[in-house]
Order: structure tokens, then C-alpha cells, then sequence
């Protein structure tokens, strides 16, 4: 008991065990050398401490591997999941290979304190006894690196508690690997495996001295001679008699992997414009998923495959595995006869075996896309579609160019655009609209690089000629078009057309993830939930977005571990340490000390919006502590570099929140606010003008607050017909605030309660509520100021996740929340 003399008087406790072991950590020390080594292992212990913070773990002894407890066993697998994909990932950032071993079991083990003298003297804090721990010693020992395995009672426990994990449940995949025999336990342990496809060997544990598999007698060598030689004449027999066509177990919405053209015609040209044409036809499909290139590239990457390696069928088939998609899609093209023959060979990404193909002839270059489209009909219609919807389809030399050169500048633009690669991806939309200036696909390409970076007056006319070209588009690229055509329409509430595009084609992770974006805007978190899901499945390349989003919305539905959990997942797949997002869920559980260590650790920002991020936060921070002074500095915390018009109004808007949150009445950063603002909205036909309006209505509701109401008169008069054209709700519910609070200026109550009624159905801003109390008030009706004042503090994560406008009045919100705290007893 490493020094203590003290016993246990605890009684026996149910606990789940978890043993890691980092592998080859010693060849690891000589390999870095001693300086690296500590600084990897000092990275690793932080790692460690952040899921154990995650998954509520308590460890009890470490060297080279761990020894944690958990309460629940699906957290002690939670962490094991998250330990595996974060070595990874840690190793992958310094070129070395990182992995571990697990081994997860449930039982019951004596737990006590050791007494000071002995933690003095070298002792652990806490001793932990019991069969249950040399039992997951001996899985841990047993399991291949990168492995976890599982007791029977531990598989049983977590298999059933697996969609508690999310959607990461639907990936896992479990083994059984039968008895085994393991030294010092006396009867034959069942062991399972779980794990994730690319991080998991999933295959059975090698046997050593410690852990032998337990077989029956006709299972042992000397039996399996005779019983081989006689399966073999049987199957070799019925094989020859029988040969069935092979069936493809393939089901709707599954997903294949589309491998590099294996181009045998000796004409370059074909590379890349034959498989942009492939995907191109297969996208068409409700039926049929792609993973998409940036996917396949984020999977080349943990599967350690340099980028310059071609994604053959060998490579594709790995990818498959990794990834769980159903078939390989191995397209060639050669030469037979003067004729250019296109096929498809489908693959089983398991057995590597082609269990179909596909191909079609054509008489010269021209005709190859419209071969490639036979080909695809067929594919499809293959795998189980049906005819009608192949018909559906608008035909490939149609829907994108029957000019090969613009196909082929259209692909690599398109791989230029995954790589961030954005000069270079513009000039080769540009080549292909050179070859083929009616190809609509490219002209939509270079409309969404161009809003990208920023350059919407350019895009407009590539926005404009898709338009034009629409009938050339594939259908769930028009459906797309259309949506991209809201978003830059001023004036245009696109949340339909994306929620069309993510009910149309369920895959299409960019409509779901633009739903659930408008919908949070739109405070609707339980129908933006939703989306927010479908779009951070595993196979979403930009997932951590949609991650991101579903974190903002359990935060602003009071969910605040589960919040920190997102974005904690967010920010390991974004590469990040700490996000100012995590900070806000902090300050909701009024967790300061910890909220100001995380935005010490915030880097610089990198661009105007976040550094607009990183200030608010800051600013959010004092406000919930009711502090002026520290508002006011955090105001000046950031500088971004190269500011718009748009981040200096911003800025002065956010100076003006501050003076209303601290009772002052500055006029100063109102007149520079509507100095900086006014100019903008006269540019109608800018794609932000909805931003500039909220901004404007926030501007006009910061001078009602501070008594300046002829401004505020002024700013609605001037901009009525403007925000009446608008489309967007969260306009239209802030509008009705604004003038709410006109008619309390004037003295006028009953009106002010008429304007805000309609507007309260459950995506109010906090601000409604606000002005509501007020107006309750000013009629003297208690007990309904008392409603409002507990609906506001009901909402606190409300208050604090609100994202539109610019979460510009969270401080005034939490501001508000504060203010009458004193009433409620009133």
C-alpha cells in the first residue's frame, strides 16, 4: 500500500476501469530526445486532464499508461475514444506515430485515502483493490495498439448506453473476439472490441504468456489439417457448380468512395475532367452519397498517405474502410479499336474484390461525357435506384461542358478551392469559363470563391449568368443556386431555400448546416438542433461548424455541460486550443476565474470578426459582474488589422452598449456610430444590407435607452420603407422592439404592449422581454412585471447565446438580467 498502514473501511464499489498504455514510449524518448519528449509528454498530461474534465474521470496512477475510475462506464469509453483520436492527432502534428492501447472493465474494487505521510513519501493519493483491476490490466496488455477492448459486462453497458455519444455512435464499430484465458483469473473471460474505422485495428488480439485464446479441440492445429483439406475440395466443388452472380447489399443514402481515373488512353486530358464528370452524374442522386474530396483528403491525412499518392482502388478501398462507406468506385478509360472505352468497376472496400462493372464506348474525346453519362445512368440504376429517378437527371454533357479542357480547369479549380488554395482556384474557373463561357457550373464555382473572400460586387454577374444557365445546372445544384441567390439577395430571408435543399438531398451537409444557421439566427433552437446534427456526422468534412452551432444552442437552452462538450469538440477539429465560445458558457455558470484563464489564453485575432468576437467576450465577461470598469477596458483590448467601415461601426455600436449597461449617456459613440452607419445603407444592392439594418434598429434602440429619442424618431422615419421591404423575421421582431420603445418615450404603454404581443411566440430577443418589464411596470401590473422578470432569469443561457445582432447586446442583456434583481421579491 505504498507506505500506508491504514485499511479500507469503505465498502466495495461498482466502478468502471480504465488502463491505457502509450506505446513504444521509450523508442519514442530516443528517437525525439529528452527535450522533445518532455515537452510532448507536458502536452499529452494537458490532454489527459481536459478529458478527464469531459468525461468526469478520476485518475489514480500514471507512468507510461494511465488507471482511471469512472461512475459511468460509456464515459470511461468516451474518454477512450476521445484519447485515441486526440494521440492521433497530437502525433500527427509532430510527424511522429502516437498510440495507445485500452482495456475497459466493470467491477467492484475497494477505494481509500492514503494518510499525508505516506503521499509525502512517494505514495498515490488514492489506493483502488479488487479482481476487477488485474481484469483490465489484462485486457489493456491483450489489445494491439490503437485497440480498446472491453470486458462482456463493459461491452454490455456501453453498447447499450452508445447513442449517449452522440453521432459517433452510428460510426463505432464492435468486435467479438470469443473466450480467452488470462493469467490470475481463474475462468475464461469474453473480450470485445470497439472503435472507430482508420483508428481501430478491429481484428483479433494477439495471443502471448499472459492471455491465450480459448479454443475447442476441433479448433486446434492437429484437427485443423485434416478439417482444411477436406473444406477445401468441397468449397473448390460448389464453387464450380454453383457461382452466383454477387449481390451489392446496397441501400439508399450510402455512401461509396470515387477513386483517381486510372487512365490507360494516353491523353493527360482525361485525369481529372472524366472523374469531375463522374461526380458530377453521381451528385445527381438522391440515392447515391459521394464522400466529398475534402473528406477523402481529411482521410488520406490520419491514414498517414502522402498527398502526392493517387487515390487508387487499393487506397480508395482504405479510405472506404476508414470511413464506412459501402463501395469503391474505380473508374478507367482506354483505348480499343479507335474507340475510347469508359468503365466503372465497383469494389468491396473489404475483400477488395470487383463485384460489377460498368463501361460504354465513345467513337471520339467529344463523345466521352456522354458515355460517362450511360455509365452512371446504369450505376446507378445498379445499386438499386430507380429508373425514374435516373430519368430525372439532367444529362452530363447538358448539365456541365461537353468542352474536356473547361471540364478539367473546372476540376482542379475545384481542387484548387478544398486546398484554400484561392487565387489559383479563381484563374482556373476562368480558364474553363474561357473554353466554354455558358458552363454554369463553373460560373457558380466562381460566385462562391468569390463571396468567400469578400468580393460580392464581383460575384454578382457570375451570380447572374448561373441564373441565365439554370436549365444546365443538376437539380441539386439549382437547388443550391437558388439558396446562394437568397443569401446575396438584399432584402432576402433565404432559410427556406436551404431548408428545400437539406430536405431534397438529406447529404447535402451544406443545406443542413445553412438551416440550422438561419433557424439559430431566428432563436428556433430546438427545429436548428436538428439540423445541426445531420450536419456533423462524421462524414461532413466541416463538420466543426455545425458543432459549433449545436454548442450555441444548448448553451442558449441552458445545456451548459453538454455546450462546453461541443465546443470543446469543435475546437479539437478545428486545430484550436480555446475558443472565446467556451468562454461564454463559462461566464453563464458564473465560472469567472476560469473564464478569464481561457480568454488569457485567446491568440491575437486573425481577421476583423475575431477579433470582434474576442472583444465582446472580454466585454461579456465584466458585464455579467456588473463591472464598468472592466467593460470599458475591454473595449479597448483588440486591434484588427486593416479595418472596414462595417468592424469600425460595429466597434462603436458595442462602445454605445457599454455607456447603456453602465447608465451613461455618451453621445459621442452614437453620433460616430451614425456617422459610420448611415452612408452604408444607402447602398442598396449590397449583399449586407440586412446586417447594416439590424444594426441601424440596434443603433436607434441604444439611443432610446439613453433618452436621445429624436435621433431614434429619426433613424425609423428615414428607414421605414427600407425595413418594411425586408424579408428577414429578426428584423421584423427588432423593428417591433425599437417601436415599442417609441411609444413608451411617448408615454404610451397599452400601445407599446399591442406592438410586442405578436412578436412573443418563443423566438423573441431577450430585449422584448426587457421592454415588456418595462411596460408592465409603467402600468403597474405586478405580478406580470414578476412573470418577466422570472422569464429573463428562466433564459439566462438565452441571454448569453443569442447570436443576432452580431451578439452584439449580450452584455445589455445579462445587463438587464442583473438590474432588477432586487424586484423579484418586491
Amino acid at each position: 500500500m505504498n507506505g500506508d498502514n491504514g485499511t479500507s473501511t469503505q465498502l466495495p464499489l461498482l466502478r468502471a476501469l480504465l488502463f491505457t498504455d502509450l506505446c513504444d514510449s521509450l523508442v519514442l524518448v530516443e528517437r525525439i530526445g529528452d527535450a522533445a519528449a518532455a515537452d510532448l509528454f507536458q502536452q499529452h498530461d494537458r490532454l489527459v486532464l481536459a478529458l478527464q474534465q469531459l468525461w468526469n474521470g478520476q485518475q489514480i496512477d500514471r507512468s507510461d499508461g494511465l488507471f482511471l475510475l469512472f461512475d459511468r462506464t460509456i464515459d470511461g469509453l468516451g474518454f477512450a475514444l476521445d484519447y485515441q483520436r486526440e494521440l492521433h492527432l497530437l502525433g500527427k502534428r509532430r510527424n511522429i506515430p502516437l498510440r495507445a492501447r485500452a482495456g475497459l472493465h466493470v467491477g467492484e474494487v475497494l477505494i481509500w485515502d492514503n494518510s499525508p505521510e505516506a503521499i509525502q513519501a512517494g505514495a498515490k493519493p488514492v489506493e483502488v483493490e479488487g479482481l476487477a483491476k488485474p481484469m483490465a490490466a489484462r485486457l489493456m496488455g491483450l489489445a494491439r495498439p490503437g485497440q480498446i477492448l472491453l470486458s462482456a459486462v463493459a461491452e454490455s453497458l456501453t453498447r447499450r448506453a452508445s447513442s449517449e455519444l452522440g453521432e459517433r455512435a452510428a460510426q463505432l464499430q464492435w468486435r467479438a473476439h470469443g473466450q480467452w484465458l488470462f493469467k490470475g483469473i481463474p475462468t475464461a473471460q469474453e473480450v470485445f472490441e470497439v472503435g472507430e474505422p482508420g483508428f481501430a485495428p478491429l481484428r483479433m488480439p494477439k495471443a502471448h504468456l499472459k492471455a491465450q485464446r480459448k479454443l475447442p479441440i476441433w479448433r486446434r492445429p492437429a484437427a485443423l489439417v485434416a478439417e482444411l483439406s477436406l473444406l477445401a475440395v468441397l468449397a473448390i466443388g460448389g464453387w464450380m457448380l454453383l457461382r452466383p452472380e454477387p449481390a451489392i447489399a446496397f441501400a439508399e443514402r450510402d455512401w461509396v468512395v470515387l477513386a483517381d481515373v486510372d487512365n490507360a488512353s494516353g491523353e493527360p486530358l482525361f485525369d481529372d475532367g472524366l472523374q469531375r464528370a463522374l461526380l458530377l452524374g453521381l451528385e445527381q442522386s438522391r440515392y447515391v452519397n459521394v464522400l466529398s474530396a475534402s473528406k477523402v483528403m481529411e482521410s488520406r491525412e490520419l491514414l498517414r498517405v502522402p498527398a502526392e499518392h493517387a487515390l487508387d482502388r487499393e487506397l480508395a478501398g482504405d479510405v472506404a474502410s476508414r470511413e464506412g462507406a459501402r463501395m469503391v468506385l474505380a473508374p478507367s478509360i482506354r483505348r480499343s479499336r479507335g474507340h475510347y472505352v469508359v468503365a466503372v468497376d465497383l469494389m468491396d472496400p473489404v475483400t477488395r474484390a470487383v463485384v460489377r462493372t460498368y463501361h460504354a464506348d465513345a467513337p471520339s474525346p467529344g463523345d466521352v461525357v456522354a458515355a460517362v453519362d450511360d455509365v452512371v445512368g446504369r450505376l446507378r440504376a445498379g445499386l438499386g435506384e430507380t429508373v425514374a429517378s435516373v430519368q430525372q437527371s439532367v444529362p452530363l454533357p447538358q448539365a456541365t461542358t461537353d468542352n474536356l479542357q473547361a471540364l478539367k480547369s473546372f476540376a482542379l479549380a475545384e481542387s484548387a478551392m478544398g486546398r484554400g488554395r484561392y487565387t489559383e482556384a479563381a484563374k482556373l474557373y476562368e480558364a474553363a469559363l474561357d473554353a466554354d463561357p455558358d458552363f454554369a457550373m463553373a460560373h457558380m464555382g466562381l460566385t462562391r470563391l468569390l463571396v468567400r473572400l469578400e468580393r460580392g460586387a464581383e460575384a454578382l454577374p457570375h451570380l447572374q449568368r448561373a441564373l441565365a444557365l439554370n436549365d444546365r445546372l443538376p437539380h441539386r445544384e439549382r437547388l443550391y443556386l437558388k439558396a446562394w441567390s437568397s443569401e446575396l439577395r438584399p432584402g432576402a430571408w433565404p432559410l427556406e431555400d436551404w431548408r428545400v435543399l437539406a430536405e431534397v438531398y438529406p447529404d447535402s451537409f451544406a443545406g443542413q448546416a445553412n438551416t440550422a444557421w438561419h433557424l439559430l439566427l431566428d432563436n428556433r433552437y430546438e427545429e436548428a438542433e436538428r439540423y445541426a446534427r445531420a450536419a456533423s456526422v462524421p462524414k461532413a468534412a466541416l463538420r466543426a461548424y455545425p458543432i459549433g452551432y449545436t454548442g450555441r444552442i444548448q448553451l442558449a437552452t441552458n445545456r451548459y455541460d453538454e455546450a462546453l462538450r461541443s465546443f470543446q469538440l469543435s475546437e479539437q477539429l478545428t486545430g484550436r486550443n480555446v475558443s472565446d465560445m467556451r468562454a461564454d458558457v463559462l461566464i453563464a455558470q458564473r465560472r469567472y476565474k476560469d473564464a478569464q484563464a481561457l480568454l488569457a489564453q485567446l491568440p491575437k485575432g486573425s481577421d476583423e470578426l475575431q477579433t470582434i468576437m474576442y472583444q465582446r467576450a472580454r466585454v461579456l465577461l465584466a458585464a455579467d459582474q456588473d463591472d464598468c470598469i472592466g467593460m470599458t477596458d475591454a473595449l479597448a483590448s483588440e486591434d484588427a488589422p486593416n479595418e472596414s467601415v462595417d468592424y469600425r461601426t460595429h466597434v462603436l455600436l458595442m462602445r454605445a452598449v457599454v455607456d447603456t449597461a453602465c447608465e451613461r449617456r455618451s453621445q459621442a459613440a452614437l453620433d460616430a456610430a451614425s456617422e459610420q452607419l448611415l452612408p452604408l445603407l444607402k447602398d442598396r444592392a449590397n449583399p449586407n444590407l440586412s446586417e447594416r439594418l439590424l444594426r441601424m434598429l440596434s443603433l436607434a434602440y441604444l439611443a432610446q435607452r439613453q433618452g436621445d429619442t429624436a435621433r431614434a424618431d429619426a433613424l425609423l422615419r428615414n428607414h421605414a420603407a427600407l425595413i418594411a421591404a425586408q424579408k428577414s423575421p429578426v428584423i421584423g421582431k427588432w423593428y417591433a422592439i425599437v417601436l415599442a420603445m417609441q411609444q413608451l418615450g411617448r408615454n404610451q404603454p397599452v400601445q407599446a404592449e399591442a406592438l410586442l404581443r405578436p412578436i412573443l411566440d418563443g423566438t423573441e430577443p431577450v430585449q422584448a422581454r426587457v421592454v415588456l418589464r418595462e411596460v408592465q411596470r409603467r402600468l403597474g401590473n405586478a405580478e406580470t412585471f414578476h412573470a418577466q422578470n422570472e422569464w429573463l432569469y428562466a433564459h439566462r443561457g438565452r441571454a448569453i447565446g443569442e447570436v443576432a445582432p452580431m451578439q452584439l447586446m449580450q452584455a445589455l442583456n445579462v445587463h438587464d438580467m442583473l438590474a432588477d434583481a432586487s424586484l423579484r421579491s418586491n
